[in-house]
């Protein structure tokens, strides 16, 4: 199986020297999906994929991540205010292994606490509708958990 961390240092000693990443949002109805370029710059919402049993799942996001060069997969760890993990947790982890163990690509799990809550705040003064905000939210998160952890990578790079 391959590496399911929190350390970001392991996570880049496990990455190659470029290729797009993959930010994954795993909500109670949908999973965001995020794409980033092969220099790790930019992160850009790609979808939002209905959630279902992991088998169908996996198989789409396999898909997904053959079609689009994708080396790695940062997945939002959502954790409670004081930094323990609740039930929202335990969950994104198992997800993380069955997608480590299923697509042989490092995983970072990235603190989320209040993504979600942020991007819904701007997507209000957006004056985004309420529809269209449930239909993006999910893969706005992930697109903004994604960027947090290229901006973490890229200040080590720096260092």
């Amino acid at each position: 199986m391959m590496l399911v961390t929190t350390d970001i240092a392991e996570f880049c000693a496990a990455l190659p020297a470029r290729g797009a990443l993959f930010g994954l949002d795993p909500g109670s109805k949908t999973i965001g999906i995020a794409v980033c370029d092969a220099q790790w710059r930019i992160a850009s919402p790609l979808l939002g994929l209905r959630k279902a049993k992991f088998s169908r799942n996996g198989a789409e996001i396999a898909d997904l991540v053959s079609r689009n060069g994708v080396k790695g997969l940062v997945v939002g760890l959502p954790l409670n205010m004081d930094g323990t993990t609740g039930p929202s947790a335990q969950a994104a982890r198992s997800f993380a292994r069955n997608l480590a163990g299923l697509l042989d690509l490092p995983v970072l799990l990235w603190d989320e606490r209040l993504t979600t809550a942020a991007v819904t705040r701007g997507m209000i003064e957006a004056d985004t509708s309420r529809r269209k905000r449930a239909e993006i939210v999910d893969k706005i998160a992930a697109s903004y958990i994604l960027q947090g952890a290229l901006d973490a990578i890229a200040a080590r790079r720096a260092d």
